[in-house]
């Protein structure tokens, strides 16, 4: 009987060690967070990024760091948060002023 309840016991450690848990969000403004930040090659000042929100929600988005727009403009996620997350994320990881081309006249 012994027997039996030590191998319970080592079963359910077992179990209750290996669950997976959740890592915490990468940015959050208000409901929405926002993780999985890149850089898009060509553009340096285009980032990209996955956003949830408490409902459940998820969606990549596309930011434009130079004027704080993000792509697609309708979606599940809430888009003004959704679009502060992205200019908060453009501001932490800012860029030098030669990444931003200058106009030719």
């Amino acid at each position: 009987m012994r027997c039996w309840l030590v191998v319970a016991l080592l079963w359910v450690g077992l179990l209750v060690w290996t669950a997976p848990a959740e890592a915490a969000p990468g940015l959050c403004v208000g409901p929405v967070c926002g993780d999985e930040f890149s850089r898009v090659a060509p553009y340096s000042w285009r980032l990209r990024l996955r956003v949830r929100d408490q409902q459940g929600h998820r969606e990549r988005l596309v930011v434009d760091c130079r004027d704080g727009s993000i792509s697609p403009l309708v979606g599940s996620v809430e888009r003004g948060y959704a679009a502060a997350v992205g200019r908060r994320a453009c501001r932490q990881a800012p860029l030098a002023p030669e990444a931003f081309p200058s106009p030719s006249p």
